[in-house]
């Protein structure tokens, strides 16, 4: 969209203008295509007249679980024919606008990522006409990526995607512009950039910083400044063109606004920026491996945990077969707590199916660690099912020299974005002689190149074979690797166990092994992260390379002379660490156990509440985030099930902390925010009474009357539909006076909470649960 290298203007706030249009409390924005065309269409031509060159449909909620009264078909098509006919003969391009779907999807929520992309799918199809697809204010990872690939594979139209980040850096789900640009950048998209929940003077940093990540283009489309307690923004329109312009002198090729800003923003945005050349940039592309909340930068020396493949080991087998998949999960649990950076998954066995079961385990493994995943196998529809899943930037284990290996899995790579490993071996099998490995490798790089995968998203491993039955096998191996490093310049990695197979004393001859080829120059080392020596010649090495903080892990390792030789195993863990973890059938196991010799209520009390509340704080104080959070409380409702069944059974009342509604007022669609609370305040033993989104005052009413209810949580995330929450509050307290209320949502403060009849404000779930507690006394 625009011309190769000018400064291109976008449109602003399309509800602002809809509100202000006469749109009532209620109304579904996207309906008015064909309730009111008349009203956006006059939207559209403000904007255009105001200076937009590129303006966004009236769609962003245009989806199956938001729409009402028309199906998407009708609504989308119905936006592209009003926004065609404002711009008329002009040359004014029209962006499909695509916001988030409204339910969180997995493990975030319940909604899957197969069932997103097809929502995705259904508006892409609907929307021809249209000259680019815009995917908007999105904060969760995984959502972007149902998105973008329905774009990608249902129309040809180039895909700009922006996120939305809070002032910490982070999405709502905890997503760094690391995670993001690493994840999707590669993905085929024409450009990225921010938008939302931030004015331009906040978001100016990180802009600062993200246009050195990548060099695709930018957008950035900030509100108005920051929310008011009336529901208006801080910043007026020439303070906002100021913000956007420094903006746009750090190399963004595209601006216009968000939320409060209307056509007077934007006319004195284009008036200072429209048409100017698009200001050169330091780039520095980032690359690397990555989850939804953690990203690896490529480059340093990796640990791959190793433990999960069935080769050699029967009881993995055997939770293949079963699908076990706890038993699987604590042991990729085991791992980082030995050290792991990276995780090898491996399920080619005999009798399973193997694509099946790694799609699961790459969605049971990210719900609950952020640890990124090196995918190991060599079948196409495997990898291509597992990729499709995965939520951030895989390693794909692996190909190797032969034509068909090639061919079939480079393409999957580049799709996908992930990072490949090369194998130096061909139908010859594996090259005696580390110049026959290094010539393998070169083919790979060079194939990989005619595919689009530049060097930096390759590694090579020169493969370890046994001395046992090859003495000079060692030495071969070690001289490959250098080879590849100064001839060919990519990273390379090395199964390290294979050296000693047959031997005795297996780990010696691992350890001194692994410490020379981390001389040679390995950058991914696959061992075992719960064995002492292989993790003391790491850490080791790193301290006498004087790599960045490696005399800080090391004495923090290693200072404590009473630790443990290796990490706790699965059926070790406490009930506060399963929770942590988010383990929760271990912690079903440990309750079961506890049952046996414990009350039901000192479990509670005792185990699973402050299990909880370290968990809380630990997602206070940002060493975890969102995705951690909620499946550690799934985890704790898990063990919380267990114990309200053996009450049941013994004929006691069910225990309950107390009645706790919680609803999204009238005229808002949206519930995430209330779904989080309810997880949280479920977890810890309260009984929640769901109310659903979009929700009368007089149910409300009617539901606490009904209920005896002395706690109610009330959500909203629109400015529309702050006068219905007052209106709530109001009604609830004339009703039942002495009724506490708590609210939350992105357009509350503290302080307009306080003003429209709240008795408290919660910033996030965590802080419901606070709530609760001075509420019931528990």
């Amino acid at each position: 969209m625009g011309s190769q290298n000018k400064t291109v203007i976008l449109d602003g706030a399309m509800g602002t203008m809809l509100q202000r249009s006469g749109m009532k409390p209620g109304q579904i924005p996207e309906e008015l295509n064909i309730d009111r065309p008349g009203m956006v269409i006059d939207v559209h031509r403000k904007y255009i007249a105001a200076g937009a060159q590129v303006i966004y449909t009236c769609t962003f909620g245009a989806n199956r679980k938001k729409l009402r009264n028309y199906v998407v078909s009708q609504v989308v098509a119905k936006a592209i024919e009003n926004a065609r006919l404002a711009r008329g003969h002009q040359d004014i391009k029209i962006a499909l606008d695509i916001g988030p779907l409204g339910e969180m999807l997995e493990p975030l929520g319940t909604l899957k990522f197969e069932e997103a992309y097809e929502l995705f799918r259904e508006i892409i199809e609907a929307g021809r006409g249209a000259d680019a697809i815009v995917i908007e204010t999105m904060t969760d990872l995984y959502e972007v990526r149902a998105a973008v690939l329905a774009a990608r594979e249902n129309s040809s139209l180039p895909i700009f995607v922006t996120m939305s980040f809070e002032e910490d850096g982070r999405t709502f789900a905890g997503v760094s512009l690391e995670t993001f640009v690493n994840s999707i950048a590669g993905l085929g998209v024409a450009g990225i950039g921010i938008n939302c929940s931030l004015g331009p003077l906040q978001m100016y940093d990180m802009v600062k910083k993200l246009v050195e990540m990548t060099d695709l283009d930018i957008v950035i489309k900030p509100n108005a400044g920051m929310p008011r307690m009336d529901g208006s923004y801080d910043l007026a329109a020439p303070d906002f063109a100021a913000g956007m312009e420094k903006i746009q002198k750090l190399g963004v090729k595209y601006v216009g606004g968000c939320c409060g800003t209307d056509e007077a923003y934007i006319r004195l945005l284009a008036e200072r920026v429209r048409d100017q050349e698009v200001a050169p940039r330091n780039i520095r592309k980032i690359s690397g491996v990555s989850s939804a909340t953690r990203f690896l930068q490529s480059g340093g020396i990796r640990v791959v945990g190793e433990r999960l493949n069935p080769t050699g080991k029967k009881r993995y087998q055997q939770a293949l077969i079963d699908g076990d998949v706890s038993y699987i999960v604590g042991q990729a649990v085991e791992q980082v707590d030995g050290g792991a950076d990276i995780l090898d998954l491996n399920v080619g066995f005999p009798g399973v199916d193997e694509a099946g079961m790694l799609r699961r385990l790459v969605k049971e493994i990210q719900a609950v660690l952020d640890t990124p995943l090196q995918l190991d196998s060599t079948r196409v529809e495997a990898l291509e099912a597992a990729l499709r899943v995965y939520n951030g930037r895989a390693i794909v284990n692996s190909v190797n020299g032969e034509d068909d290996s090639l061919e079939g899995i480079l393409p999957l790579v580049k799709k996908y974005h992930a990072q490949v490993i090369g194998l130096t071996l061909d139908k010859r099998g594996i090259p005696d002689t580390a110049e026959e490995r290094l010539a393998i490798a070169e083919k790979i790089v060079r194939r990989a190149a005619d595919y689009g995968i530049p060097k930096e998203d390759i590694y090579i491993d020169c493969l370890a074979l046994t001395v046992s039955s090859q003495p000079e096998a060692a030495m071969e191996t070690l001289e490959a690797i250098r080879l590849v490093k100064k001839q060919l310049g990519v990273k390379t990695v090395l199964g390290v166990s294979n050296i000693s197979f047959g031997l005795p004393n297996r780990e010696a001859v691992n350890q001194s092994f692994l410490t020379l080829a981390l001389y040679e120059g390995l950058d991914l080392a696959i061992i075992n992260p719960n064995s002492r020596p292989m993790m003391e010649a790491i850490r080791s090495y790193k301290v006498l390379r004087n790599l960045d903080g490696a005399t800080e892990d090391f004495i923090r390792c290693y200072g404590n002379v009473e630790e443990k030789s290796v990490p706790e195993k699965t059926e070790d863990h406490t009930i506060a660490s399963a929770v942590a973890k988010g383990l929760d059938q271990v912690v079903k196991a440990k309750v079961r156990q506890l049952l046996g010799t414990m009350d039901e209520l000192a479990i509670v009390d005792r185990e699973l509440v402050p299990a909880l509340d370290q968990v809380g704080r630990d997602y206070e104080s940002g060493r975890i985030f969102l995705p951690q959070l909620i499946k550690a409380a799934g985890a704790a409702q898990a063990g919380f099930a267990l114990i309200r069944d053996s009450i049941s059974q013994k004929g006691r009342d069910s225990i309950s902390k107390g009645d706790v509604i919680v609803a999204t007022v009238k005229g808002d669609v949206h519930d995430i925010g209330k779904n989080i609370a309810k997880v949280m305040m479920e977890s810890y033993g309260y009984n929640v009474i769901d109310l659903g989104k979009d929700v009368e005052a007089a149910d409300v009413v009617r539901t606490a009357k009904e209920r005896n209810i002395r706690l109610v949580g009330l959500s909203a995330l629109m400015t529309t539909t702050l006068d219905n929450m007052r209106e709530t509050i109001a009604e609830l307290k004339k009703e039942i006076p002495d009724i506490c209320i708590m609210v939350g949502g992105a357009v509350l403060t503290e302080e307009y909470s306080r003003e429209i009849g709240a008795d408290y404000y919660v910033k996030d779930a965590r802080a419901d649960v606070e709530v609760a507690r001075k509420v019931f006394g528990c």
